[in-house]
């Protein structure tokens, strides 16, 4: 019996990634790179060689059930959970860990959000194989550190013990989303990484570190031994996120654990959380445009454009924009201002239901 298993995480909405990404149709169910694949797809294209498909668990918003069985329809019913509500991640990694535990005592299990870009996949699955032969057989928890190649303030970062000659190193500190002055001292150190969300641990770890920290989680979630992989599951989990908290896994376990790794990876990572961050690993033109759609340009560049395939869109005279057209939704922004996108979604919500 192969002992691995993989939890991709697919319930967020995704509101920095608007007009695409809506409450009805998040981004990890686009083809957002263009591949003929979506970002859930590729995600779970990623382990194969890794776990055998049946290992693969989805857990997701009851909302999108049917996407992800639409999506990855070589998965069965037990293999897509379904969150009532959102609750964040510790929640979301409580239910499918503790399922899983119920089926394989013996699981080593990696975690993955589902709208995660990796250019470099064979890469990343000797990172991954790496990480589970050291959470095989100890009680560790670990995470992936990303080598970092600027000083950016929206991704975490983890402080590691730089004297261990061992691929999996001791973490000192966690530091969520610091100020820039402080993320550039980070990065001048040489002894920090961006934490990738990606978690890798064996599932006696994981559950014992519940027990410890989230004690009020591990309750929960061990009364529902006797219904996973039941007809009684659906009732229990409703139960279940109506009396936890929503916390996520990073503050309640991984920031408060004497036992945390990293591993430090260069797999071309991102998040995919924004537009910026499609544009810096998108293939650009002469121009340093990032374009997708029926287009016509004129004295423009620094910019991305996403619109229908079948509406000619021509720009003219922008530098430095985002373009971004979706299901009767067109949004012009600067790139530098991406991060009033979360404020147009808060008022389109004014102006009606349809628009997010």
């Amino acid at each position: 019996m192969n002992h691995t298993y993989v939890i991709i995480m697919a319930g967020g909405v995704g509101t920095r990634f608007w007009p695409f990404s809506r409450t009805s149709y998040p981004k990890q169910f686009h083809d957002v790179l263009g591949t003929g694949r979506t970002l859930l797809q590729q995600t779970a294209d990623r382990f194969d060689g890794v776990c055998p498909p049946e290992n693969i668990y989805i857990v997701t918003s009851s909302l999108y059930k049917d996407l992800c069985q639409k999506q990855l329809p070589e998965l069965s019913d037990d293999q897509v959970l379904c969150e009532p509500i959102a609750r964040n991640t510790a929640p979301c990694i409580a239910y499918a860990c503790y399922k899983i535990a119920q089926k394989d005592p013996d699981a080593n299990i990696v975690v993955a959000p589902a709208d995660h870009i990796i250019l470099k996949e064979e890469e990343f699955q000797r990172t991954i194989q790496s990480a589970l032969d050291a959470t095989k057989d100890q009680d560790i928890l670990v995470t992936l550190g990303i080598q970092p190649s600027r000083p950016d303030t929206g991704y975490g970062y983890i402080q590691y013990i730089t004297d261990s000659v061992n691929v999996v190193k001791k973490v000192k500190t966690f530091t969520e989303k610091p100020h820039l002055e402080l993320a550039q001292q980070f990065v001048e150190s040489g002894e920090f990484v961006w934490n990738a969300g990606i978690f890798v641990w064996n599932v006696k770890s994981i559950i014992k570190s519940f027990e410890i920290y989230l004690p009020e989680v591990a309750e929960i979630f061990a009364e529902g031994n006797e219904a996973y992989y039941t007809d009684r599951e659906k009732a229990f989990i409703d139960k279940a996120y109506s009396l936890t908290g929503s916390i996520s896994i990073d503050n309640g376990v991984m920031e408060k654990a004497d036992n945390v790794y990293v591993v430090l990876s260069d797999f071309g990572w991102s998040d995919l959380g924004t537009w910026k961050s499609l544009y810096e690993v998108s293939d650009k033109n002469d121009d340093l445009n990032v374009i997708d759609g029926h287009i016509m340009l004129y004295d423009t560049k620094n910019c991305i454009i996403k619109t229908p395939k079948d509406r000619l869109v021509v720009v003219n005279g922008l530098d430095g924009y985002i373009v971004a057209e979706y299901d009767n939704v067109l949004m012009i922004c600067r790139k530098e201002e991406e991060q009033k996108v979360k404020n147009f979604v808060s008022d389109a919500k004014e102006r009606g239901i349809e628009f997010v």
